[in-house]
C-alpha cells in the first residue's frame, strides 16, 4: 500500500493519485523551483536541490558498507557518519516488521512514552547474525555540546532542565541496558524548538555505566560555556563523582535545591514536565477557573517512588504566532452553517541580541442551527458582536481604561451574553417556536501575549496540543449525555439516550437565563498549537485518531499552518463529511524571557 502525504489514506500500490484527495503518489513539486520530482529521486533533476527522504541506518555489527546486502529499497548516500546515511526510494510505502530483532524492541516500546525524544523507527530486519534498522535521520539537529559552545548566554534554568531530564532518561533506558546513549556527546541533540533529543539508542558496554559517568559528560557539557556559570551545580557533579550522592532520587532532590535557589524571583512561571506515560494522553477535564495572573501549569511527572518534586521552571515570552482558518460545506449539506474570524494585532520590536513580540488575538468559531439562511445568519452575528466587542476592549485598553492584560471572566462572559441576546432578540422579532428558533455554538480563544483565555457555549471544542503532553481536549461538550456523565452516570448509559447527542446550551435560542458559558484560563509557558473545531471535524473521535499525523506536524515552524488546516479539512470530509467543517490552528512558540534572568 501507498500511504497519502496529504490525508494518509491508504491507497493500493498500483495507484498514481490518492483515491480521496487526488495527490500523486508517483511525484512530488520541488521545494526550491516547484519542478515536478520522482518521490524516489534523491536531488530535483532541474536545479540540483535535494528533494529526496533521508533516512539513518543503524547496525549491531559494523560492516563496510559494501558488504551489505541492503534491500535496494535503502541505497547508502553517506558512510562517513556513525550512522549511515540512506536514500528511501519509497518514502510512501509503509515497511512491516513482522519478528522485530531485539535491537527494535525498545524504539517500539519506549515510543510512546519518550515521543520526539526518541528517533522514529520506520524499518528493521536481520541480515544474517546483524541486526539493521532504518531510523528518522537526525544529524541536521545541533548537538547540545555545539550549542553551549555557540550560545554565550544560556539561562542557568535552562541547562538545568536539560540535565534534569537526562536524569529521567536515564531511568527510562537502563531496563534495556541502554544508558550509553546519554553518554556520548554526539548523541545529545536539540531540535529546532530546544528539546532535547537521542540520535540513536546505544547500547551499554559490558561494564555497566553509573552515575557518576553521566556526571562526567555534565563536566564536558560544561566545559563548553563561556558564560558565568552556577557553583552549586559543580559542587553537585563533584558529590556526584566522589559517591557522596549515588541515587536518582539524592540527584533530583539536589537539583530541586538549585532550582528554587535560582528561580527564587519566577515562581509564577509553569513548571515544565517530563515525557508522560501513554495514560497522560488522554482529554482532560476542564480546567478549574482561574485569573491569568494566578495561573500556574503544573503538570505532573512520571512515579519515582512517591517523588512529587517538580522539574525546572524558565519564565517566558511570545516568541511567535502563527494562524490559519478554512471552513467547507461538507459532503451531505447543501449548505454551510459554519462560521470563523481571526482577529489579531502584533506588535515585533527586533534587535540584533533580541526580539520582542507582543500580540492580542481573538479566535472565533461558530456552527449555526435553525435550518436554511439561519443558522449561518446566527453564527454570522455572534462573529460579528464578539469581534465589534472585544475591538472596543481593546482600543480602550489602549487609551489606559483597562489594564493591559486579558479581560477577566466576567468581561469574556458578557461579550458572549451580548452575541446571544442579539440573536434572541432576532428571534423573539420573528415571532420564532421550536427548531424554527436559529441559534449557533461558539468555541472562543483569547491570547495576550503568554496568556491564553478560553470560552465556549455547545459542542464545538478547542484543543491544545503540546509535545510533551500530547493532545488535549480543553472543552467538555454542553450536551446531555456529558451532562449525565458529571452527575455520575456511566458513559456507556449517558450517550444510550434518545436525547445524549442534543446540546444544553447553545446562543440564541433562549436568554440570558439559560446561557452560562465556561471560561478558564492558562499560561503559554512550552511551544503549543491550539486547535478550534467544529462538530464536522471532532466526530468519531477524529482528532484523537489521526493526531500523530495531523495534528503533531502543526507544530514544527517548518510546516505551513494553512496547508495543514486544509489536510485536516479534506481528513474529516474522508470521515465525517455528513456536516460542515470548520477548524482554526493557531501555532505559539515562546522563548526564555532572558531579560527577567539577568
Amino acid at each position: 500500500m501507498l500511504v497519502c502525504p496529504q490525508c494518509q489514506l491508504e491507497n493500493p500500490e498500483d495507484h498514481k493519485f490518492c483515491q480521496a484527495c487526488g495527490t500523486s503518489l508517483t511525484e512530488k513539486p520541488c521545494s526550491n523551483c516547484g519542478e515536478l520530482v520522482d518521490w524516489s529521486a534523491y536531488k530535483c533533476p532541474n536545479c540540483n536541490t535535494i528533494t529526496g527522504t533521508l533516512r539513518s541506518l543503524w547496525m549491531s555489527i559494523p560492516a563496510e558498507p559494501n558488504a551489505l546486502n541492503l534491500d535496494p529499497r535503502y541505497p547508502i548516500l553517506d558512510a562517513t557518519k556513525p550512522l549511515l546515511q540512506v536514500l528511501d526510494r519509497e518514502p510512501l510505502k509503509p515497511a512491516t516488521i513482522d519478528t522485530p530483532p531485539n535491537s527494535a524492541i525498545p524504539y517500539l516500546e519506549l515510543e510512546p512514552y519518550l515521543h520526539q525524544i526518541l528517533p522514529l523507527l520506520f524499518n528493521a530486519w536481520q541480515e544474517e547474525d546483524r541486526e539493521i534498522l532504518i531510523l528518522e535521520t537526525r544529524s541536521h539537529f545541533t548537538t547540545l555540546s555545539d550549542f553551549l559552545k555557540t550560545n554565550k548566554s544560556i539561562p542557568i534554568l535552562q541547562i538545568l532542565h536539560w540535565f534534569y531530564e537526562m536524569l529521567d532518561l536515564w531511568e527510562a533506558l537502563e531496563p534495556y541496558q541502554l544508558r550509553q546513549s546519554l553518554l556520548e556527546p554526539h548523541n545529545l541533540r536539540l531540535d529546532e524548538d530546544q528539546l532535547l533529543c537521542l540520535e540513536q539508542l546505544i547500547p551499554e558496554p559490558t561494564t555497566a555505566p553509573s552515575l557518576k559517568n553521566l556526571g562526567t559528560i555534565w563536566q564536558i557539557l560544561l566545559s563548553q560555556l563561556s558564560q558565568t556559570q552556577s557553583a552549586s551545580l559543580h559542587l553537585l557533579i563533584a558529590d556526584l563523582q566522589t559517591d557522596f550522592i549515588s541515587t536518582l532520587d539524592e540527584l533530583r532532590s539536589q537539583f530541586k535545591a538549585i532550582a528554587h535557589a535560582t528561580q527564587a524571583d519566577f515562581t509564577d512561571s509553569e513548571i515544565m514536565s517530563d515525557p508522560q506515560s501513554p495514560e497522560d494522553f488522554s482529554s482532560s477535564a476542564s480546567i478549574p477557573e482561574t485569573p491569568p495572573e494566578e495561573a500556574v501549569t503544573l503538570i505532573s511527572e512520571p512515579d519515582h517512588d512517591n517523588d512529587d518534586m517538580p522539574t525546572i521552571v524558565l519564565p517566558m515570552q511570545l516568541f511567535s504566532l502563527e494562524d490559519a482558518g478554512r471552513t467547507d460545506i461538507g459532503r451531505q449539506r447543501d449548505h454551510n452553517e459554519d462560521c470563523f474570524g481571526i482577529d489579531t494585532q502584533l506588535d515585533k520590536v527586533q534587535s540584533p541580541t533580541n526580539k520582542v513580540i507582543q500580540a492580542r488575538g481573538l479566535y472565533v468559531l461558530c456552527d449555526g442551527m435553525g435550518g436554511h439562511a439561519s443558522g449561518e445568519v446566527a453564527s454570522q452575528m455572534a462573529l460579528e458582536t464578539l469581534r465589534t466587542y472585544f475591538r472596543q476592549y481593546w482600543q480602550e485598553m489602549d487609551q489606559g481604561k483597562h489594564p493591559a492584560k486579558l479581560p477577566a471572566a466576567e468581561v469574556i462572559r458578557n461579550a458572549i451574553q451580548q452575541a446571544n441576546k442579539a440573536i434572541y432578540n432576532v428571534n423573539q422579532e420573528g415571532l420564532r417556536s421550536g427548531s424554527g428558533r436559529m441559534g449557533t455554538t461558539l468555541v472562543m480563544l483569547l491570547i495576550h501575549d503568554t496568556e491564553a483565555a478560553i470560552a465556549h457555549v455547545g459542542d464545538s471544542r478547542l484543543y491544545r496540543y503540546t509535545r510533551k503532553i500530547g493532545l488535549e481536549q480543553m472543552t467538555l461538550d454542553h450536551k446531555v449525555g456529558q451532562r449525565e456523565i458529571l452527575r455520575g452516570v456511566e458513559p456507556e448509559i449517558a450517550y444510550g439516550r434518545p436525547d445524549a447527542y442534543q446540546l444544553t446550551q447553545a446562543l440564541g435560542p433562549r436568554d440570558e437565563y439559560f446561557v452560562n458559558p465556561d471560561v478558564q484560563f492558562f499560561e503559554i509557558n512550552e511551544d503549543i498549537v491550539l486547535l478550534l473545531a467544529s462538530d464536522g471535524l471532532t466526530d468519531n473521535d477524529l482528532l484523537e485518531t489521526y493526531w500523530q499525523s495531523h495534528v503533531d506536524p502543526m507544530l514544527s515552524s517548518q510546516t505551513n499552518l494553512d496547508q495543514s488546516v486544509s489536510s485536516l479539512i479534506d481528513l474529516a470530509n474522508q470521515y465525517n463529511g455528513h456536516d460542515n467543517i470548520t477548524a482554526i490552528a493557531v501555532r505559539v512558540k515562546v522563548r526564555p524571557n532572558l531579560d527577567q534572568l539577568k
